[in-house]
């Protein structure tokens, strides 16, 4: 039996398009196999806590758009910034609570948009975005743990545009050709999968994640993983 020695909290919610109970359900018995006490909440309440936020080592979040109050995420941030880790995946964790400049701030980007197809082959749904496009591990990525000895990969499902600031640490990029259809004029590269130190906490963004078929894809999954064990609560945080 697995003695329970790090408690995380699983926040969830928001647009069920990213199917986030089943999304997150997929990690619980990770975290659980690796020795965290698991605490789910189905809104962002909690992050008003400061008690039950101090005593968390791992926030693993997925509430993809969907509103936070100032007093969460003042209490959010104030946990990352004393050690508590923060994780997430795709729309869950970087399209959050677009209208709080104080979130935004904490993660370091936020999605923009994810472009589609050629429009004579759209056909009205979500597969409209689906694209194959490479993530590629950058110089950082090949020895950083949450990615080290992941090569490049291949995926077609939406391919996040994201904007961010210089004080992410870059693991993965994905590059956004120039299409006819589309008005830029140049490729855009893109972080995919990125850290942050925030205080004494750490964070750790995965901008793939939009369907539960690339959750578990090997790759992905195992960057997901990495990244919870990464950005939990160091000793020297405590």
């Amino acid at each position: 039996m697995v003695e329970m020695t790090r408690a995380a909290l699983v926040v969830r919610g928001g647009w069920e398009g990213h199917q986030p109970v089943r999304a997150t359900e997929l990690f619980i018995p990770f975290l659980e196999g690796n020795g965290y006490a698991v605490r789910v909440e189905e809104t962002t309440e909690v992050y008003a806590d400061a008690e039950a936020l101090a005593a968390t080592d791992l926030i693993v979040q997925c509430v993809t758009m969907s509103q936070i109050t100032g007093d969460q995420v003042a209490g959010l941030r104030t946990a990352v910034e004393a050690g508590t880790g923060f994780t997430g995946w795709h729309g869950g964790i970087c399209d959050s609570f677009r209208a709080s400049s104080d979130y935004l701030q904490l993660v370091g980007g936020q999605f923009a948009t994810h472009p589609g197809k050629e429009p004579c082959e759209r056909v009205g749904d979500e597969r409209d975005n689906f694209l194959p496009y490479t993530v590629n591990v950058t110089d950082l990525g090949r020895t950083h743990p949450v990615t080290a000895g992941v090569d490049d990969f291949d995926l077609r499902t939406e391919q996040y545009w994201v904007l961010h600031d210089d004080l992410i640490d870059v693991l993965a990029t994905t590059t956004h050709p120039t299409q006819p259809w589309h008005p830029w004029h140049r490729p855009i590269t893109s972080p995919a999968v990125w850290t942050r130190r925030w205080g004494a906490g750490r964070i750790v963004v995965t901008t793939p994640g939009h369907s539960l078929d690339v959750l578990e894809n090997p790759t992905v999954r195992t960057i997901i993983e990495r990244g919870m064990l990464w950005a939990t609560r160091t000793a020297s945080a405590s």
